[in-house]
């Protein structure tokens, strides 16, 4: 049985610049919904995670996505910048959970390996497979791609599991 259409936000979370894209998928076709860069800039950490969170938000709002896709925090070097990074995620969770959207989490490998066909693909390879996957004239921004890759790793986490099931109800 085919999965019906299905509006993802795909979220990259950071502590300066949140990425977020909303792809739509109707069976196999993908479709851009809308991109963008939550930039919160510098500044004291609680007004930028407000920031981030109102920007969640809105997005939610406007795009009406029915799942989220949120990038989980890589393993940093420096502790201090990976336990920020961790705030910024959990402003974005929040909007998501407080929106009552249902989330998935996704490394940083399943996501390019989804997108790309390998995680060890570079921030320029995604730009481009993001591109191509979803027909857009030119390549998004590196934070926006991130985002878009994301919510498209779901969709096409969401399609096999659905083609599984189905085999398995056959069966």
């Amino acid at each position: 049985m085919p999965m019906t259409a299905l509006r993802v936000l795909g979220i990259d979370p950071g502590s300066r610049i949140t990425g977020v894209g909303v792809v739509e998928a109707d069976g196999q076709a993908l479709r851009h919904i809308h991109s963008a860069c939550i930039r919160v800039g510098e500044g004291d950490l609680g007004p930028r995670l407000a920031r981030i969170y109102r920007g969640v938000a809105d997005v939610i709002d406007q795009h009406g996505p029915e799942e989220v896709a949120l990038e989980q925090v890589f393993l940093a070097r420096n502790p201090h910048a990976a336990l920020v990074l961790g705030h910024a995620r959990g402003s974005a969770l929040l909007a998501a959970v407080h929106s009552q959207r249902v989330v998935a989490h996704y490394s940083a490998l399943e996501i390019k390996r989804a997108v790309v066909g390998t995680g060890r693909a570079g921030k320029a390879q995604v730009q481009y497979m993001v591109k191509m996957l979803l027909g857009l004239e030119r390549n998004p921004p590196a934070d926006a791609a991130d985002a878009l890759a994301c919510a498209i790793c779901h969709i096409h986490t969401r399609q096999m599991a659905a083609r599984v099931s189905s085999r398995e109800q056959v069966g």
